[in-house]
């Protein structure tokens, strides 16, 4: 017998075939595209009948001819008593539980039951009216399906008026079916990561694997045989001892219960509160939270038991616990060292050691800290800063030449600077204090300093005077002036007498201009 049951449509056919054109066989195989024994085993099934053409009026009904062609499947000949096969059912979902092990039991039971293919094959036909994703045997503790929700419902800002739509982020067991539904404004990152979080804590535990349908929040890359995952979405994987297993692309069923999931929230909650205005997040959660137990505790109908009930049945017991730490929220970057030596997050900048300069590193960045891999080592640690634009840098990253410059402080600069004299060590303060940072005036400053290398001190005191007076706060000015000797003349005001210009036809004097 062919392992599917033909449509009766094919059935006719068959009949019509054999019964009016009075084909062979293997005719009727190629006529219907299919097997030559397919065909002799309906064929048989026919003469066993003893059909005629046409077919008499009370066999128009597909349910009579099925009964006439199949009287030993659904109708058997003894009176054996069958399973409950709600009870084999939920049993097929828990851990390791088969069809062969319910069987034996059920034969225990029942001396004169069915036999195991009977069994199996009025098992399935027990199954068919489930849906597709019920009828999937998903073990206890082993899958949660989770997705987003095609549509949503509006949230307005009362002060605003401004109208955003708010998604139902949706997470179900594959054994119970047990849902979580919780709505969000967007489908980023630190979104994604915090449901999960709340997900798990819904169910009091987690599976052994989570399938995603590929979002790209989640999924960096999506392939069918390599995906790739976001960082914090395998840290959380990690911290929460699960694998991550996105549903291949282009492939529905993998995804069914999820799928099932979102037209049924879609159905119990989204409908429900079509209707209804919401001014706020915390508003629009409450609803949701409401009907999302009234979902769970709704009898479904097949099964005869609430969401809540199998999960507390076969499925808690099941669920790994949750971790006793709180998972910390982590985003990964992957930065190439700059020719500064420093690599940068959320705009500060944190250094590494000036050979890394060209190198591609990870960055993993939390609330509180900063850490820094390479080739999996964690080679840096800092405390996170908030400061933009700013840099976080260590000496020993450094290379010499740097380091030296970097030694240098502004208390620093002017105590040597006093050493040469009090004219000096004010240039060298006004230097730095026309700068928006005093660092931005060291070189300037070591400038003015060198130059007593080359010139005495008493001349560098008159030159930063002269600099001084004329507020040319620069090392420029006073190694030009001590260049040009300018600090051997006399500056305005000095107490010294001036020498009196002598008489010449080109000196107009005062009284010209009056």
């Amino acid at each position: 017998m062919a392992a599917e049951r033909l449509p009766m449509r094919k059935l006719r056919e068959i009949i019509r075939l054999k019964l009016q054109a009075r084909q062979s066989g293997r005719a009727i195989a190629r006529a219907c595209g299919l097997s030559p024994s397919t065909i002799n085993e309906y064929v048989g099934r026919i003469a066993l009948a003893g059909l005629t053409w046409p077919l008499p009026p009370e066999l128009d009904d597909d349910v009579a001819l099925e009964r006439l062609l199949f009287p030993d499947e659904g109708h058997p000949v003894s009176n054996r008593p069958e399973p409950d096969w709600i009870y084999v059912h939920r049993e097929l979902q828990r851990r390791h539980v088969t069809k062969m092990l319910l069987w034996q039991e059920y034969k225990e039971a029942t001396p004169d039951g069915l036999q195991y293919s009977q069994f199996c094959d009025k098992y399935l036909r027990w199954a068919r009216p489930l849906s597709a994703t019920m009828r999937q045997a998903h073990r206890a503790g082993e899958k949660t399906f989770i997705d987003f929700s095609g549509s949503g419902l509006d949230v307005v800002d009362p002060f605003t008026g401004e109208c955003r739509t708010a998604v139902l982020f949706i997470a179900v067991l594959g054994a119970s079916n047990l849902t979580y539904a919780e709505p969000v404004l967007h489908q980023d990152l630190p979104t994604w990561i915090g449901c999960h979080v709340r997900a798990c804590e819904y169910f009091g535990g987690t599976s052994e694997i989570w399938v995603p349908d590929n979002p790209r929040v989640g999924v960096t890359k999506a392939g069918k045989y390599e995906p790739i995952l976001n960082r914090t979405y395998e840290d959380l994987a990690a911290h929460y001892a699960a694998a991550v297993i996105p549903a291949r692309p282009y492939k529905p069923r993998d995804k069914a219960k999820v799928e099932a999931a979102v037209l049924i929230a879609s159905r119990w909650i989204l409908a429900v509160l079509r209707n209804r205005r919401f001014y706020s997040m915390e508003e629009l959660r409450a609803a949701v939270a409401e009907l999302l137990e009234k979902l769970n505790a709704r009898k479904m109908r097949r099964l005869k038991k609430s969401r809540r009930e199998l999960f507390e049945e076969i499925e808690r017991g099941a669920l790994k616990p949750l971790p006793v730490r709180s998972f910390e929220y982590a985003e990964w970057a992957q930065p190439r060292v700059d020719l500064s030596y420093h690599v940068g997050h959320d705009d500060h900048f944190y250094s590494v050691h000036f050979g890394r300069i060209g190198e591609e590193l990870d960055l993993r960045a939390t609330e509180s800290t900063v850490e820094i891999f390479r080739r999996g080592t964690r080679i840096e640690a800092y405390p996170r800063s908030y400061a933009k634009g700013k840099y976080t840098t260590r000496k020993e990253h450094m290379p010499r030449a740097h380091l030296d410059q970097v030694e240098w402080t502004p208390e620093r600069l002017i105590d040597w600077a006093t050493k040469t004299g009090p004219k000096t060590a004010a240039l060298v303060d006004a230097v730095m204090s026309s700068k928006p940072h005093p660092q931005q005036g060291f070189k300037a400053c070591l400038g003015i300093l060198r130059l007593a290398k080359s010139f005495p001190p008493e001349r560098i005191e008159r030159a930063s005077a002269r600099a001084l007076h004329f507020k040319t706060h620069n090392y420029g000015s006073v190694a030009s002036i001590l260049r040009h000797k300018l600090d051997q003349l006399p500056l305005p005001g000095d107490d010294e007498q001036q020498q009196a210009l002598p008489l010449h036809e080109n000196i107009r004097g005062r009284g010209y201009y009056h």
